[in-house]
């Protein structure tokens, strides 16, 4: 099970809109201490969570996001309502794109899926960024100064990298981050230096969105 920090980050969702789902009762923690009142969630409801922010990034509100995961009202219903709330507003195209393309498929379970990512021999720097615009620019800054201490190096093919963030919750400003990038481990020895590292990331089972 997982703590409300660790749900919150691997979500992307603050503590704070936690608490209010629960409150509204969209998502409701599997597990709350009684002694220390810490909640705990399941992995398995980040599928939960990432559909609740997928309907309200296409204009549902909370009462009807509720009628639809807690009153089991047809998603097609409220969609065709609010596709007609739309079609007259230009600015709201993509909101209209997305329930077009969901109102096609007549479900949601291809938006959010499982996937295993295999083992990987990775080098990971860690910093702090003032928000996401400068997420680029750290990437690209990783890889040089890498390249720099092992000129060598090669990623796999295909690519693979991601970032991972450090805070205890979803944070919109000082971000502390992880940029990690596959590679090669037949390439080695590796130089490192005080921020670009090595190590071994385990298969891992991720939530797609």
């Amino acid at each position: 099970m997982l703590k409300i920090g660790d749900f919150s980050k691997m979500s992307k969702v603050t503590i704070k809109a936690l608490r209010y789902y629960e409150k509204e009762g969209l998502l409701i923690p599997k597990y709350v201490d009684k002694f220390n009142g810490y909640r705990y969630y399941e992995s398995n409801q980040l599928l939960e969570i990432s559909r609740i922010i997928y309907l309200k990034q296409i204009g549902l509100t909370i009462d009807e996001i509720k009628q639809i995961i807690i009153k089991n009202k047809p998603l097609n219903e409220l969609l065709k309502i609010k596709k007609k709330e739309l079609e007259n507003t230009i600015f709201e195209y993509n909101k209209l794109s997305k329930i077009n393309y969901l109102l096609e498929k007549n479900i949601m379970k291809e938006e959010i899926f499982e996937k295993v990512v295999p083992a990987y021999y990775v080098y990971y720097k860690e910093g702090v960024l003032k928000n996401c615009s400068e997420v680029s620019k750290f990437i690209l800054n990783s890889a040089t100064e890498c390249m720099k201490l092992n000129p060598n190096i090669k990623c796999v093919k295909p690519d693979y990298c991601y970032i991972n963030y450090l805070d205890g919750e979803y944070k919109e400003n000082n971000i502390k981050v992880r940029y990690v990038q596959a590679v090669i481990k037949e390439s080695r020895p590796f130089k490192e230096n005080e921020s670009i590292k090595f190590m071994t990331i385990n298969e891992t089972k991720c939530i797609c969105v």
